[in-house]
């Protein structure tokens, strides 16, 4: 079940495992997944930071947008920075992406910031909204 208090002005963020957590990160790549794929193959870069639950966190977002049946063409890039992300996205040209990190947060959190074409920032409460049309 999502916890729609994660979902911030510009990014997605919460207390691990308690507010966001494996099923948390399914559900937001199933969405995510269906929402780029709309456009037809979508390429979307996925990454994570090096906190302790971003590796599972980022399995599971990926296996959320495998569930786009085929219209999702995933570049798993593992740990990066965030500016190393963005920088990826626009140089492969990819429909967007996800990156699994909490920023300047506590060791306790985790999120995930997504972007769309060019690494535009899509922002948290905008993801909760396509999540919801998108699941």
């Amino acid at each position: 079940m999502i916890t729609p208090g994660i979902f911030k002005a510009y990014d997605i963020r919460g207390m691990y495992p308690a507010e966001l957590n494996n099923e948390t990160a399914l559900e937001i790549g199933r969405g995510l997944g269906r929402f780029f794929g709309k456009t037809g193959r979508a390429k979307v870069v996925v990454a994570r930071d090096g906190r302790i639950g971003s590796p599972e966190l980022y399995r599971a977002v990926i296996e959320g947008l495998r569930s786009a049946n085929g219209k999702v063409r995933i570049v798993g890039i593992g740990l990066a920075t965030t500016p190393m992300f963005y920088v990826l996205v626009q140089l492969l040209k990819a429909t967007g992406g996800i990156i699994v990190t909490a920023s300047h947060n506590p060791r306790e959190w985790n999120g995930f910031k997504v972007v769309g074409q060019n690494a535009e920032m899509i922002g948290g409460r905008e993801v909760l909204k396509i999540i919801t049309n998108n699941l």
